[in-house]
């Protein structure tokens, strides 16, 4: 079975998500969980880091719109960043790109939310979560 990992890191109003592996019907629900429990915390400033995912399926990318107009609903919204040309391919496919802000950097997009938030943002914004 393919491995799929879900990092968090916390800045401020926004949570990273930080994506690994394989992305599909099967570890789907692993982020769906994540995405989750920052609605039960009521985080709905979201960006999610793709450098290290290497699949998404259909299912995987179900989770992104199961959770989008809950996200928005509550001022929130999920931007997408780091995406491997691959991975960008399907998502323009399908055509994500109209839907989501997608972004070439992390920092663009935390950038992004720290001007609709006014927030300055941490010094350490956009630097990946120390492994677990």
């Amino acid at each position: 079975m393919s491995s799929f990992e879900v990092q968090r890191k916390d800045d401020g109003p926004v949570t990273t998500l930080y994506l690994k592996g394989y992305l599909d019907a099967h570890t789907a629900p692993e982020l769906e969980s994540a995405f989750q429990k920052l609605v039960d915390e009521k985080r709905f400033n979201v960006v999610v880091s793709m450098a290290e995912l290497t699949y998404i399926s259909s299912a995987g990318m179900g989770v992104f719109m199961g959770f989008i107009e809950t996200m928005r609903d509550n001022r929130g919204d999920i931007k997408l960043s780091n995406l491997p040309p691959k991975i960008y391919r399907v998502f323009d496919l399908l055509g994500f790109p109209l839907l989501y802000e997608v972004y070439e950097e992390e920092e663009q997009a935390l950038k992004k939310f720290r001007e609709l938030t006014g927030e300055g943002g941490s010094e350490e914004a956009g630097s990946p979560p120390e492994a677990r």
